[in-house]
């Protein structure tokens, strides 16, 4: 919890006092307790689109029955409810030193990123799972406030670490204090030939309504009037659910559908999906390194040619690995 000097206080212009992003860095938030059913792992993979010849990540009863790798991305919304919950109220963080308070409202996620070190089991009974975020850095860019965090996925029974996820968050307006700019990001910018690989999934009007409820309620992505408040045209997909779609596509094209062998995953957010836009993720393979393949991709949407997942990367097995979870 950050001491009373070392929390920003608002000033009669609206802004900040005490503002110093140099003091959150590696600052720990409290833990959060994660739980999930079978059921919870069969919706998510019926959400971002498995076929019925993927039957391993949607039937509880096949001999090689799996836990889609990215399911964890969601865990820190929905933590160990079965139900829905206030989204906002759960996403306000505030008391963290150095830095004004974050606004969920005027916010967006701008990166996702997730690192499996352990397969992830198809049910969380018997663990008790925990998520440890850590702030690694606060940037000031172009006005806005951009937070990178570090969640870890772990069983505090035994210590077994199954995930880091990373994400940077964009307040829009909320930055000008002077920070650092932050470390200059990696790119993953696709070869300029014809890709390796192809994946196409058509949204539906009801495909937000359906990824929701893998634990991401924000209303954005389900009113119409609430989105149109935030000066979009209604409501509209939500980014992890683009995320996942194309990690999908990914294994699915590249991975044979194996859950083992997809070690890391990530992209930027680039332009918003609305209900009806047809995903094309293309994707290439750059080159091997400790036995992983190096694969980079891009979504677009098919219409337009928008781009919206940009600088993405992916590591699997090189090996022919089975999922045996």
């Amino acid at each position: 919890m950050a001491s009373t000097s070392d929390k920003p206080i608002k000033n009669s212009s609206g802004r900040y006092d005490n503002v110093d992003f140099r003091k959150v860095v590696g600052f720990k938030l409290p833990t959060v307790k994660a739980s999930y059913l079978r059921r919870d792992v069969l919706l998510f993979a019926n959400a971002i689109g498995c076929k019925k010849d993927e039957l391993h990540f949607l039937y509880e009863l096949h001999p090689e029955f799996s836990c889609f790798p990215t399911f964890p991305i969601n865990l820190p919304f929905k933590q160990t409810d079965q139900d829905v919950y206030d989204f906002f109220a759960r996403a306000l963080v505030t008391d963290v030193p150095g830095v004004p308070p974050f606004d969920p409202q005027r916010s967006v996620d701008g990166e996702r990123g997730i690192e499996i070190l352990h397969p992830i089991p198809t049910s969380s009974a018997g663990l008790d799972l925990e998520i440890s975020p850590e702030i690694v850095g606060v940037y000031d860019k172009g006005g806005n406030m951009i937070q990178e965090m570090v969640q870890t996925m772990r069983d505090a029974k035994t210590g077994t670490v199954y995930a880091k996820m990373t994400s940077k968050a964009f307040g829009i307006g909320q930055g000008g204090y002077g920070g650092p700019p932050g470390p200059k990001t990696v790119a993953y910018s696709p070869p300029d030939r014809v890709p390796d690989a192809v994946h196409v999934f058509r949204t539906t009007p009801e495909t937000c309504l359906l990824y929701r409820l893998c634990g991401d309620y924000n209303p954005i992505h389900a009113d119409d009037k609430f989105a149109q408040e935030g000066g979009f045209k209604g409501a509209f997909l939500q980014g992890l659910g683009t995320w996942n779609i194309a990690a999908h596509g990914l294994l699915r094209e590249m991975g044979g559908s194996e859950a083992a062998r997809l070690k890391s995953f990530g992209a930027r957010f680039a332009k918003i999906v609305y209900p009806g836009d047809a995903l094309e993720t293309r994707m290439w393979k750059v080159g091997e390194k400790d036995g992983l393949d190096q694969i980079v991709f891009q979504t677009v949407v098919q219409e337009d040619g928008r781009v919206v997942l940009s600088n993405g990367y992916a590591t699997l097995t090189s090996k022919n690995l089975k999922s045996n979870l």
